[in-house]
């Protein structure tokens, strides 16, 4: 049995009449920038976050990046923007491309979000924002880092790319400061067809500056107001991302569902030699990645991929150690908790069409490779 670790194609014909009748629609009005699906996905997918204003744009990273320029001004380099080194590269790529230089903090053990207390301890004269990643379809302790950024006089920025539908206390990405950037990589929870984002913000003048800015700082056809990018999102994936917000409640809780066959299905055939993912009491968590912990990780992984099973690793190789940000020495010691993750974390597969006897496979195969 092949089993990989994301099944677009499943997906694909799973609605294949709804997505191939709203590509049609899109070509058939030419409506490839911007356009009456591009408009219409910004106002749903505000409602389905809980309220505010969507900005689309190319891709997570613009997401985030256009966020922070327009929050706090174009950066010279010298202030601070606080986020973790367990992630994807972009959130520091934003963060820099803002003109912000990014302290790397440590995460929770357990769940593999920032750690308050780190943050906390990281901040300078020079810090003028906080940007926690919700990993993994979990956010990060949103209460005590809003709290924190709020006695500190700092702004607050989610890296939402991997929480679509994720909630904590009740509240989800984008509702805890001034907003979130969400990519829409077509592997997330809620994928295009190609790149895409969006930014989730509650001003209207800053909504109003992201999408100006995105449009070459656009004022009208002839006119620009400073010199920004071109980050727009294309009226077919628009078309496609409204078709999947449709069904992503639904996507979602299968995926919650597989996720509890998996904590069944490991308990009783690795035992003790995995750690499970762990869930916050405060948190909703939407299983982007199923990702544990093992020893001896590269030859299980190895071992898996030789079965059949589409294993991975988010991420070996953490943002500190980059060659990207070889000039900031930040040793292994300095970050003990992700030095540990980097070498112990196994994404298994998850996606909404995964069966239960897929899951089983999957455990009992990881199961036996333990035993070898």
């Amino acid at each position: 049995m092949r089993i990989p670790l994301v099944d677009l194609r499943a997906q694909y014909l799973r609605c294949q009449s709804e997505f191939d009748q709203a590509v049609v629609q899109c070509l058939d009005r030419t409506s490839f920038i911007g356009g009456p699906d591009h408009d219409a996905f910004a106002k749903e997918f505000a409602s389905y976050c809980g309220g505010g204003i969507t900005v689309p744009c190319g891709n997570g990273t613009d997401a985030l990046s256009i966020l922070l320029v327009n929050l706090l001004g174009q950066g010279d380099g010298t202030g601070e923007i606080i986020t973790v080194s367990h992630t994807f590269i972009a959130t520091v790529e934003a963060i820099a491309t803002a003109g912000y230089r990014p302290v790397l903090v440590d995460v929770d053990a357990a769940t593999y979000t920032m750690d308050p207390a780190a943050f906390e301890r990281a901040i300078t004269p020079r810090t003028v924002a906080v940007v926690p990643v919700h990993l993994y379809g979990q956010m990060a302790a949103m209460d005590r880092i809003a709290d924190i950024a709020g006695r500190h006089g700092l702004k607050v920025v989610e890296d939402a790319a991997q929480a679509h539908g994720a909630a904590w206390q009740g509240k989800g990405p984008g509702q805890w400061g001034a907003g979130a950037g969400f990519s829409f990589y077509p592997g997330k929870n809620l994928g295009a067809w190609g790149d895409g984002g969006a930014a989730l913000v509650h001003d209207a003048d800053l909504a109003k500056a992201m999408e100006s800015y995105c449009f070459h700082g656009r004022i009208d056809k002839f006119r620009h107001r400073v010199l920004a990018v071109n980050s727009r999102l294309d009226g077919l994936q628009a078309a496609v991302l409204r078709v999947k917000l449709r069904h992503l409640p639904t996507w979602t809780e299968e995926r919650r569902r597989a996720a509890g066959w998996y904590g069944e299905a490991l308990a009783k055939t690795c035992g003790d030699r995995i750690v499970l993912p762990a869930v916050a009491p405060d948190a909703y968590h939407v299983y982007h990645l199923f990702v544990i912990q093992v020893e001896d990780r590269d030859r299980v992984l190895a071992r898996l991929n030789e079965q059949g099973i589409g294993a991975s690793i988010h991420y070996p190789v953490p943002v500190h150690l980059q060659p990207a940000l070889a000039d900031r020495a930040i040793a292994a010691e300095d970050l003990p908790v992700t030095h540990r993750l980097c070498g112990r974390i196994l994404s298994l597969p998850i996606y909404p069409e995964i069966t239960r006897d897929m899951v089983d496979h999957v455990a009992t195969t990881l199961g036996k490779i333990l035993q070898e």
